[in-house]
């Protein structure tokens, strides 16, 4: 046998027209799927990057508050609650203390940064003498103030915009 009859297709081994077209049948029936998956993957791909069109995102500095909160309280008082993120630390016991700031402005003139504590409900900030304490819980807030823990802003609700 020489080279070339090893390429030699007998005319038993060629595949019929029958076989051709149903061939044909299956790459036509293969191929609007195929087209269907890669339209399908681009299209989660464009829809992918409009989504993230606009300049990539980035955490506040430590200087610039995550959320300010303006606050209207019993007695015609007023509050404005700068609220800082910060990093946790571990206490003593092990607990995670959340790190967290705020700086609360009164309608009195007084302003108070506060580191935050932990809470059993809601968003607790005190000074290390528990002199100085804000509370916030969704839309509310109050302040206690002094060893008796007397509440000098009591009733506050978030303003809307």
């Amino acid at each position: 046998m020489h080279a070339s009859a090893a390429h030699e297709v007998s005319p038993a081994d060629q595949p019929s027209s029958a076989d051709i077209k149903a061939l044909r049948g299956k790459a036509w029936d293969i191929r609007p799927r195929q087209v269907a998956k890669v339209t399908g993957i681009a299209s989660a791909l464009a829809l992918l990057a409009a989504c993230n069109s606009g300049p990539p995102l980035k955490a506040p500095s430590p200087d610039e508050p995550i959320s300010t909160v303006r606050y209207q309280c019993q007695q015609n008082k007023t509050m404005v609650a700068d609220f800082y993120d910060g990093p946790s630390r571990t206490g003593a016991d092990g607990r995670p203390i959340p790190g967290g700031r705020v700086l609360v402005q009164l309608s009195d003139g007084r302003k108070f940064s506060l580191p935050q504590t932990l809470s059993g409900s809601g968003i607790r900030y005190a000074d290390s003498s528990e002199a100085m304490v804000f509370w916030s819980k969704g839309d509310t807030a109050f302040v206690e103030e002094g060893p008796n823990k007397a509440v000098t802003y009591r009733d506050c609700v978030a303003k809307k915009a």
